[in-house]
């Protein structure tokens, strides 16, 4: 009973049904439409469908020894390795046990071959700095016509993007997410059709990001060059 009751007292849900107080008090297009904005946005079941439809993009794969991965820069330092970088390394490791040949595009790539090698595996590592982008990095890897990867590992926030990238470059490629929290499905139980969740407006500002980013690239990609690394240039 207080999972049930429990989600109809936080501030977000209270927010929700003043809304809808006031739309039915005053009968205004625009807040009726502010209303369906705000708990459409915020509904765990509408979101949890386009997880999984975001999802779709990239699946879970048993990559075998002879498979080439390119595992995608997530930043970080000479020094230190960040929890994406790790979370796509530890998938990499998970999904190829048996080694095979893995190329990184990171600025820094001793972290990356170091925290690489301290795991089971018998990896053959190559790593360059492709750009500090993602569009960079794909034009780095186009730019190398002897390299054609069986798989591109980045993490699933990406994985619609890098899946557009994938296509244009016209790589004959799957698309391997890792994992994070913020495209983890919430648990949706009846409650949830009359609630609103915050975790949600963090999926959608992720989401709109990653189209947003990738709708730059298209309108702009035939007449600029700021996607170009500049060993390309």
């Amino acid at each position: 009973m207080k999972d049930i009751l429990e989600p109809f007292m936080f501030p977000q849900n209270i927010m929700l049904y003043a809304l809808l107080l006031a739309c039915c008090c005053y009968r205004k297009k625009g807040l009726w439409l502010l209303l369906a904005f705000y708990y459409l946005a915020g509904n765990s079941f509408v979101a949890n469908q386009l997880r999984d439809w975001y999802g779709s993009y990239s699946n879970s794969y048993t990559l075998s020894a002879q498979s080439t991965v390119v595992v995608l820069g997530c930043g970080g330092s000479e020094a230190a390795l960040p929890a994406c970088a790790k979370a796509r390394l530890q998938q990499l490791a998970a999904l190829m046990p048996d080694g095979g040949s893995v190329i990184i595009t990171s600025r820094y790539c001793q972290p990356y071959v170091d925290y690489l090698l301290s795991m089971p595996g018998n990896y053959a590592i190559d790593c360059f700095f492709g750009g500090d982008n993602t569009y960079k990095e794909f034009n780095s890897l186009a730019a190398k016509p002897q390299l054609k990867p069986d798989y591109i590992l980045t993490s699933d926030f990406h994985a619609w993007r890098v899946a557009q990238l994938t296509e244009y470059h016209g790589f004959n490629a799957k698309v391997v997410a890792s994992s994070s929290q913020t495209f983890r499905p919430l648990n949706c139980s009846y409650n949830c059709f009359f609630t609103v969740n915050l975790s949600n407006f963090d999926f959608y500002s992720k989401l709109m990001s990653e189209f947003a980013s990738y709708a730059v690239f298209v309108l702009s990609r035939n007449r600029t060059d700021w996607y170009q690394p500049d060993a390309v240039l």
